[in-house]
């Protein structure tokens, strides 16, 4: 048996979430509603008349999805914020909350909540996110014997 890679596995949660929170951003545009509506409407003024939590929404979720999937004609693959994990668990909550504030967002909030856990998995077992995506580190030698 194999060894899970968590970043990888983590990397697959945050693109279901990036995508689930630009369909949520989306439909949120023509159906706005705050999700915490029941307890208060002081939040409804960031939905409408001017849709700012979905434009943060569609933003953050564009820059989740970018980020998890890139694309080679960007070259943001061999960055160093690509290879972070530690940014990744500075902006996944904020694009979280964002989410969870809007009412079509609940579902990928609780997906980049299970997905930032699984990423500090990785990062408390020392993993690594390499440069080239999909790709795994590669096996150092020892006294020069093959792998």
């Amino acid at each position: 048996m194999g060894k899970l890679i968590k970043n990888h596995w983590a990397r697959l949660i945050v693109l279901t979430a990036a995508l689930y929170q630009i369909a949520a951003a989306l439909e949120g545009f023509f159906w706005p509603k705050v999700f915490w509506d029941f307890l208060t409407t002081n939040l409804d003024p960031a939905v409408r008349p001017i849709p700012i939590l979905q434009v943060i929404n569609l933003l953050l979720g564009i820059l989740a999805f970018a980020w998890e999937w890139p694309l080679p004609l960007l070259s943001f693959a061999k960055t160093a914020m690509h290879r972070s994990i530690e940014a990744r668990l500075a902006v996944y909550p904020l694009a979280s909350l964002s989410a969870l504030l809007l009412y079509q967002g609940t579902n990928p909030g609780i997906y980049y909540l299970i997905g930032m856990g699984v990423y500090f998995w990785a990062y408390s077992e020392g993993e690594i996110v390499c440069p080239e995506p999909w790709t795994l580190p590669r096996r150092r030698r020892i006294n020069g014997d093959k792998v």
